[in-house]
C-alpha cells in the first residue's frame, strides 16, 4: 500500500460513500454504529463529497485517509471499503469499478449510499442514534 502513487491510492475508492455516514461510537466498547445522517458534503447522486478538494475548509474534522493512518482508521471504515480489503489483505469486489471497469457497477450492486441517506442539515446530532443502521456491506 504504501508503493501506491497518490493517484492510484485514490482510485481505490469504490464512489459507495459510505464513508461520508456519520458514525457513533461507543466510548466504552469502541463500537462503531453507522447512521443513515450523511456528511453535509456529500452529493446523493454521484455518492461523492462534492467538495473533495476543498473539504477541511468545511468540514474540519474530516478524516484524510492515508496508506500512513489506515492501519488507525480501518475499523470504522465499512467492510466493503476498498482501503479497508486492500489493508486486510483481502481482494476487492466484483462491482469495484477497478475490476468491472464501470463506475456505475457500485450502485448497480446496490451497495452504495445512494438513495437512503438524509443530510445533516437534516437531522439534529441528538436524534442521530434513531438513524443507526445495520453496517453497510
Amino acid at each position: 500500500m504504501n508503493k501506491l502513487r497518490p493517484a492510484e491510492w485514490e482510485a481505490l475508492c469504490d464512489g459507495c460513500g459510505k464513508c461520508c455516514l456519520n458514525k457513533l461510537e461507543d466510548e466504552d466498547t469502541g463500537e462503531v454504529a453507522f447512521t443513515r445522517v450523511a456528511c453535509r458534503l456529500l452529493d446523493c447522486d454521484s455518492c461523492r463529497c462534492g467538495q473533495y478538494e476543498i473539504r477541511h475548509q468545511f468540514v474540519p474534522e474530516c478524516v484524510r485517509l492515508t496508506p500512513h493512518n489506515i492501519s488507525e482508521i480501518a475499523y470504522w471504515m465499512p467492510a466493503s471499503c476498498a482501503y479497508r480489503l486492500i489493508y486486510e489483505g483481502k481482494p476487492l469486489y466484483d462491482w469495484h469499478p477497478l475490476v468491472s471497469g464501470r463506475p456505475e457497477t457500485v450502485h448497480e450492486a446496490g451497495v452504495s449510499v445512494r438513495g437512503w441517506t438524509v443530510s445533516e442539515f437534516e437531522v439534529p446530532v441528538e436524534e442521530w442514534e434513531e438513524q443507526i443502521i445495520e453496517d453497510p456491506i
